[in-house]
């Protein structure tokens, strides 16, 4: 394939990016602002997918810039004759311009829209990218999406060395003072590690002084198997469903397990595809097909009952479905949804034919999974009976919800707040404290039930939990279980998780958030819940009270106060403040602090959430002595 200024095409313009970022990266927030790194990274990857670069690396440097370094043919630095700038400058100062609207450069790339180079360089203070390229080392620096130093030979390549290094800095004009969070960067590279299978990744951060490499051989099987970390499996090898369709190729990795979830991660030339799109839609229904033709050849539905849906056929399904395709067409410029029929053809016919393949081959493994989700259909005709009768009830009136809902006045939901409190203790002090014009108390009594070790069904019988879903008003459901979620019947766009600071509201709240993620995940995924931040120190200092809402900040308003004399109270729960207190320092919209639960990786979220509320012991023991030293001793 030739690879030079002739493959670059240029479709014109860098106009409006500064203005309107959000147009291009999604926002300006977290999610935007690594959204520069993956867009650096996807082009490197790209070199990688067309076979010519076999390992990146990616360094966060001590000034806050990243770098990103592959070590493929290099960008092309030869003249484009209709532009008359050589095609690095061309690349990363022209939206819409580069190799991959040539087949002849990329067969396969995610870098479809030409945007990343240019986007990136356009919202940075500043970018430098250096080409090793036919034995010369090139440099050209920019500001803000202009050149500041012209593209020059700065001495010669080392012996044999080609590739591009990208080192660039967001613009703090556009992002604030935000910066590069290494646990989302090293999220990335690893799911990119699993979905190019060889491809060697190393992450320096040099801020922390921690180095992390990542090289994985069994591609989406192990993703799958990753996924599932923390779970009980119905067996032990994951399973490879592989095969190409025209120009599409499809892998699929996946493994069963004895839980109640369901999560299929799905990805377009190495994006996720947060939103689906044809290859999801093709996945499930021909993992479906496959399974119940396969059932109905070997007599296993003989009983009566409720009949396997789709939902309870994928229950206990951890899957990742990656295809690579030469033009894809995603919804929106951050790729979050893939357009093309061809892909969900190719995904159908390979899933159909290599899935029942592996079931005739695996009678006894067959016969689980199926024999799963008839138990699955069981409960969700019980859970639904359960469920009607949770939506039947009143959640201003009943007497069965742990402790009454204090609701609000306003029947404006995007004005209104609950706060789910721990305790009738700090219960009492919050509706006492708050603004009762837009804030509901919803108390609960005790721990709420740990649902990931718990079905639908039995979630549903939980007190707690049957009050908050009459409380919320939009329903439940799990994974792919959005046809009993109706985001319209929303009572309150903030919902609010207010527990006491100590290790039992620790643990409430992770109990909390489980649920959210497992059964409410479209109120996560649409920023609706909120962890309230509850002050841990009171200080007087004379007449003047003021509240700090860590150690650290304590320590350095003491060193302020050398020789002075203050009173220093430390708050152990939310009942120990009064109402005023709870209202001034947790609940006052102008003053308190609130933290949005995001869920910016579904991999980790999912590991995570297994680790420490999932059946299997050994996880959770191994993730609390490795994170013991981060622990704050309650005494």
């Amino acid at each position: 394939m030739s690879y030079d200024a002739s493959a670059i095409k240029v479709l014109k313009g860098l106009e409006g990016v500064r203005h309107r970022p959000a147009m291009y990266i999604g926002g300006t927030g977290v999610e935007g602002y690594h959204h520069l790194f993956k867009e650096i990274l996807d082009n490197a990857v790209d070199e990688a997918l067309a076979g010519y670069a076999t390992e990146i690396v990616t360094t966060l440097n001590p000034d806050g810039s990243l770098t990103v370094e592959d070590n493929g043919r290099g960008i092309p630095v030869d003249l484009m004759p209709e532009e008359g700038k050589p095609a690095v400058e061309v690349i990363y100062t022209t939206l819409h311009s580069g190799g991959k609207f040539d087949s002849s450069a990329y067969k396969v790339s995610g870098g479809l829209h030409g945007v990343g180079a240019s986007v990136v360089n356009a919202l940075s203070e500043w970018t430098v990218v250096e080409v090793f390229r036919e034995g010369k080392h090139h440099r050209i620096a920019f500001s803000r999406g202009e050149v500041t130093e012209p593209l020059a030979v700065v001495g010669p390549a080392p012996k044999g060395k080609t590739g591009t290094r990208v080192t660039f800095k967001p613009d703090p004009l556009i992002f604030g003072n935000q910066a590069f969070d290494p646990s989302k960067i090293r999220a990335r590279l690893r799911e990119v590690s699993y979905l190019v299978a060889g491809l060697r990744l190393v992450f320096k951060d040099l801020i922390h002084g921690r180095e992390d490499v990542y090289l994985d051989k069994g591609g989406v099987a192990s993703f799958a198997k990753a996924l599932a970390e923390g779970e009980e499996l119905l067996y032990e090898k994951p399973f490879l469903l592989k095969g190409q369709e025209g120009e599409v190729e499809v892998e699929v990795g996946l493994i069963h397990t004895k839980g109640y979830n369901a999560e299929i991660l799905t990805y377009a030339n190495m994006i996720p595809t947060r939103d689906g799109g044809t290859h999801l839609t093709a996945f499930k229904s021909a993992y479906s097909r496959a399974l119940n033709q396969y059932a109905k050849k070997a007599g296993l539905n003989k009983e009566k009952g409720p009949q396997p849906t789709g939902d309870d056929l994928l229950e206990g399904l951890y899957a990742v479905v990656s295809v690579k395709l030469p033009q894809p067409q995603f919804e929106g410029q951050t790729k979050g949804k893939l357009l093309n029929p061809e892909a969900g053809s190719a995904v159908s016919q390979v899933v159909y034919e290599k899935f029942l393949e592996i079931l005739e081959e695996n009678p006894r493994i067959a016969k689980t999974i199926y024999e799963k989700a008839l138990r699955a259909a069981q409960a969700r005709e019980a859970a639904r009976k359960a469920r009607e009768l949770v939506r039947r009830q009143n959640p201003l009136e009943s007497d069965d919800l742990p402790g009454k809902l204090a609701d609000c006045q306003t029947e404006n939901p995007e004005e209104a707040e609950l706060f789910i409190v721990e305790g009738d203790s700090a219960g009492g002090s919050a509706k006492q404290g708050r603004d009762r014009r837009f804030q509901a108390i919803l108390p609960l009594r005790g721990k709420i039930l740990n649902v990931e070790k718990a079905g639908l069904s039995k979630a549903l019988k939980n007190a707690e939990v049957r009050a908050m879903v009459a409380a919320i008003g939009v329903g439940i459901g799990g994974t792919g279980d959005e046809a009993h979620f109706d985001l319209e019947g929303l009572r309150y766009h903030k919902i609010i998780i207010m527990t006491d600071a100590d290790v039992d509201g620790s643990h409430i709240r992770t109990l909390l958030l489980t649920f959210f993620y497992r059964y409410m995940r479209p109120l996560i995924e649409r920023g609706h819940v909120y962890i309230a931040q509850p002050p841990l120190y009171r200080l007087q200092v004379g007449k003047k009270v003021e509240y700090l809402y860590s150690d650290e900040e304590l320590a350095a308003r003491l060193k302020e106060l050398e020789g002075k004399s203050y009173e220093v109270q430390r708050f152990k729960g939310l009942g120990e403040m009064n109402p005023e207190q709870l209202w001034e320092t947790t609940m006052n919209p102008e003053k308190r602090v609130l933290k949005k639960v995001e869920l910016q990786d579904a991999l980790e979220a999912s590991e995570l959430f297994e680790k420490l509320m999932g059946q299997e012991v050994a996880p959770r023991r191994e993730f609390i002595e490795e994170h013991a030293r981060y622990a704050e001793l309650d005494i």
